[in-house]
């Protein structure tokens, strides 16, 4: 079988032979102790910890509660005078949750996978109505629930204010029962953080106006070095421990880059560190922007690959060198945090923003590198995702926006 041939994006600018291949981020990316950053999630989850006292000044979010409705104004506003029942008189519930990434296949349910969306819908079986209790008896169906969310998180992607929503036409529910049952189930690797009624138009996805995710990455490296490179990106083990990431496109492009150095593309030295205060001024450049992200997704469906479904608005991006608390480290580990807060996130965008911002970061880039790869024409012209252990689901809004909330500043 004949051997493909894969074509390298060539950056134009000044500091192009200064940029790391995908090889050489991908091997940047992964030699860090996330163990550490999965640790403190985990913790985040379990309330031993709370993230905001990473910040300084300390911080105090209170998440708005105005889309909620008393159920008297409810049954006056959508109610129907016609006698008509049915939809109209369901309850809708609103449920916050915190879980711990690694411990899930990601969000979606799907056969055979241990998912956040399978733990919620068993555990909410027991409150659906008989109706539907007796289709899927005759459907030969489990007795579960089904839930909305906000936004479906990947396989080791964490989430400490995901929300989702649950409706049923009992009317004997209370917000207590939802939450003992859904704790009651997830084995402390998922936790109710709140439940509340809501308005029947409620929709955890269609009514946000903003997501905000953060991400951590180690700045200190791994300890001992890394297995050899021929074996390191290829290791069968490491491929299944690390969320996909080595798809068949990205393993595209690191055969890209090997056949770069085969065809004897000048050796230079290049940068073996970056600086935080860089990556902040790059992703400074996409704040209050609206643009299209399609460069820095991956694994999107064609219909929405192109125009308006890939255009996103950016209230904040921010990144700050902060402070792990760590047993082995008296003043904790150092650690970058990025903010990202948009009206929406493409699939991957945030890990691929995290890793482009550093390889640009690390070869010295101009400041508006970003905005200029939002206009290139190729996806290998971004860097792979970021590891997904970073990555956390810190909250959504469906008020406006309010800067004033930002965590770093």
């Amino acid at each position: 079988m004949a051997s493909r041939v894969y074509a390298h994006y060539h950056h134009g600018d000044a500091c192009s032979k200064a940029r790391w291949n995908t090889r050489e981020t991908f091997r940047f990316m992964y030699d860090r102790p996330w163990k550490h950053v999965v640790d403190f999630y985990s913790n985040a989850v379990a309330g031993k910890l709370s993230v905001l006292n990473l910040f300084e000044p300390k911080k105090c979010l209170v998440h708005e509660s105005s889309e909620r409705m008393p159920l008297e104004t409810e049954m006056e506003t959508c109610g129907r005078k016609d006698g008509r029942t049915g939809r109209w008189e369901r309850v809708n519930f609103k449920i916050l949750l915190s879980y711990n990434g690694s411990s899930f296949d990601g969000w979606q349910k799907q056969p055979d996978l241990h998912t956040v969306q399978s733990v919620v819908e068993k555990s909410l079986g027991e409150f659906v109505d008989e109706k539907k209790a007796q289709q899927l008896r005759k459907q030969c169906k489990p007795l579960e629930g089904r839930v909305l969310v906000a936004g479906r998180t990947d396989k080791g992607v964490s989430a400490l204010n995901q929300v989702c929503s649950f409706y049923t036409w009992r009317k004997d529910i209370e917000p207590i029962d939802i939450e003992d049952a859904i704790n009651k189930d997830a084995s402390g690797k998922l936790k109710v953080v709140s439940v509340s009624k809501v308005s029947r138009a409620f929709h955890p996805n269609f009514s946000a106006k903003w997501r905000r995710y953060l991400y951590i990455f180690p700045l200190d490296h791994a300890c001992g070095n890394v297995k050899d490179p021929e074996n390191f990106i290829f290791d069968e083990n490491h491929r299944k421990q690390r969320n996909g990431l080595l798809t068949e496109e990205n393993l595209d492009e690191l055969e890209t880059d090997e056949t770069e150095e085969v065809n004897g593309v000048e050796v230079v030295e290049k940068p073996s560190d970056f600086s935080v205060s860089k990556v902040d001024q790059l992703l400074q450049q996409l704040q209050g922007k609206l643009l299209s992200y399609k460069m820095f997704a991956r694994d999107l469906k064609a219909a929405r690959n192109e125009g308006p479904p890939t255009e996103c608005f950016m209230y904040h991006a921010r990144a700050a060198e902060i402070r792990l608390s760590c047993p082995e480290y008296v003043e904790g580990r150092r650690v970058m945090c990025v903010e990202l807060v948009a009206n929406r996130f493409l699939r991957k965008m945030v890990r691929v923003l995290v890793a482009t911002s550093i390889r640009e970061a690390a070869a010295g880039a101009e400041n508006d590198a970003l905005l200029k790869l939002v206009e290139a024409s190729c996806r290998r012209a971004t860097a792979p995702p970021a590891p997904s252990e970073g990555l956390c689901l810190f909250d959504v809004g469906y008020v406006d926006f309010d800067p004033q909330s930002c965590l770093i500043s």
